[in-house]
């Protein structure tokens, strides 16, 4: 027969158990480990196990957290595929008082990983959520690269096609916070060429890979090293790209700039030139122009 103590919801660190305190109606968006099992917190541990359900990214991959705590929660799927058509059915169960717990496969919810539609519309039905924080691949690599911390952006993973990859790099290009990527495996080499390509070979970036894991490593250098190390490497998991923001560029002569354009005048028609050297050294359209023409006065 089962006694009420052994009803009591519980976690269990080393073989020795632990009840976990009641919680409070809502949802709970908690992280986990993006690797070493031991980095949950013991906040995380409480409401996982007092949890009404889990609602995990994949319930085979959260099984293997959970099992190892003890903690026998009730566990349903919520991806990508099926979010937003379970969306309306939480809402009704937060509604009616239920105490639901959000997590991802590791790491913090939301970020590149599923529950956005789920908190959004929470937070626009006025229900209660809480944030139960933790372990982050973002911030566990911004920590240890060695690249400003004082400003940065997340943007997580690129587009898997090349044009469209190299399109929204250039659209970062002269963004001067850290920049943070995700990147999957088979992708590395390629992103780390493309970015190379973009924003030029002597940036200062770093590569995370394996992070909290054994065989945990980081490499630093510019593009220009770090793209031929991972050009064939095979690894393993998500990889973290960091990658230093856009210096300040120092003002072009215009004895450079006026030679470019001069270069260009020799094989474009005259507004491409223009165009081209006013984006390439961040001029004054009208400057440009007004040289170009006087350098073809001089020609004719």
């Amino acid at each position: 027969m089962t006694t009420p103590a052994e009803k009591a919801p519980a976690y269990s660190v080393a073989g020795t158990a632990f009840p976990a305190p009641p919680l409070a109606a809502g949802l709970y968006v908690v992280s986990t480990p993006i690797g070493n099992l031991r980095d949950i917190t013991i906040r995380a541990l409480e409401t996982l196990a007092a949890a009404d359900v889990v609602y995990c990214e994949d319930t085979r991959m959260s099984a293997r957290l959970l099992d190892h705590y003890g903690i026998r929660t009730p566990r349903k799927p919520l991806h990508e595929h099926n979010e937003r058509a379970r969306v309306d059915a939480i809402l009704e169960d937060l509604a009616r008082g239920a105490r639901i717990a959000l997590i991802s496969d590791a790491g913090t919810p939301l970020l590149s990983d599923p529950g956005f539609p789920l908190v959004r519309a929470a937070r626009e039905a006025g229900l209660p959520m809480f944030a139960v924080p933790g372990p982050s691949a973002l911030l566990a690599a911004l920590a240890v690269a060695g690249l400003p911390t004082d400003a940065f952006a997340f943007v997580g993973f690129l587009p898997a096609k090349a044009g469209a990859r190299a399109h929204a790099l250039a659209a970062l290009k002269s963004r001067a916070e850290t920049l943070v990527f995700y990147e999957s495996p088979r992708r590395l080499g390629p992103t780390l060429a493309a970015m190379t390509e973009v924003f030029g070979d002597g940036r200062e970036a770093a590569v995370a890979l394996e992070l909290t894991k054994r065989f945990e490593r980081l490499s630093r250098g510019t593009l220009g090293e770090l793209a031929p190390r991972f050009a064939d490497a095979e690894t393993k998991g998500e990889a973290v790209i960091l990658v230093a923001g856009a210096g300040e560029a120092e003002p072009a002569s215009a004895e450079d700039w006026q030679a470019a354009l001069a270069a260009a005048l020799d094989g474009q028609p005259l507004r491409a030139a223009v165009d081209a050297v006013t984006e390439q050294f961040g001029l004054k359209r009208k400057e440009v122009y007004d040289a170009a023409l006087a350098l073809k006065a001089k020609k004719s």
